[in-house]
């Protein structure tokens, strides 16, 4: 029986497809991923995603916004373990090396639907955990100086991922990107922990 001729059979389609359009990306890389392909390895119709997406776009708006999520809970864990901004620079980093299909989506806005209200709210959940713990340092300044602040950390650990997931990194700073993170933004935290 073909994937076409398949009763549906997933309790939650759309989940599954998220999970299985990553596991795509993961494999075959991001430009390799296409909504009948995606039919085919959940083995629904090819209708099936469409009926939950919409277009490929679509899927990967649901992929960023799950990604922007994930990232967020990180990001909370970091801080709410260690109370250390830096340490959310390094769960930055971290998140990126493990999840890496979804940080290809996310930073990728041309991919996907910007104006979604679920990865408009998904992506706040993550942008308050990136700017948040700076508004608590001491002396930390306006609302303008703390977002400032914040995209400078920010820049720092999204420039230092790519660098590593590209291999772009001077090999004697190591494998471990964790150690790598602490020990580069170490220079941006100095006297800013909080």
């Amino acid at each position: 029986m073909s994937p076409a001729e398949r009763p549906y059979h997933h309790g939650d389609l759309r989940h599954a497809a998220i999970q299985e359009a990553v596991r795509a990306i993961a494999e075959d890389g991001l430009g390799a991923l296409s909504l009948r392909d995606l039919a085919r390895r959940l083995g629904v119709s090819h209708a099936a995603p469409t009926h939950h997406f919409g277009d490929k776009a679509g899927l990967l708006t649901a992929v960023a916004a799950e990604g922007y999520r994930l990232l967020a809970a990180e990001l909370r864990r970091a801080y709410e373990r260690t109370g250390d901004f830096l340490e959310v620079g390094v769960a930055y980093v971290r998140f990126a090396t493990r999840h890496q299909p979804y940080f290809d989506v996310m930073f990728r806005p041309d991919l996907y639907h910007q104006d979604d209200p679920e990865l408009t709210e998904a992506r706040e959940q993550s942008s308050s955990m990136l700017y948040g713990p700076v508004s608590k340092y001491p002396g930390a300044g306006s609302e303008r100086q703390v977002r400032e602040a914040g995209v400078a950390a920010w820049s720092l650990v999204h420039g230092l991922a790519t660098l590593y997931l590209n291999g772009a990194l001077p090999p004697k700073l190591g494998k471990d990107p964790e150690r790598i993170a602490r020990s580069v933004a170490a220079y941006l935290f100095a006297g800013s922990r909080v």
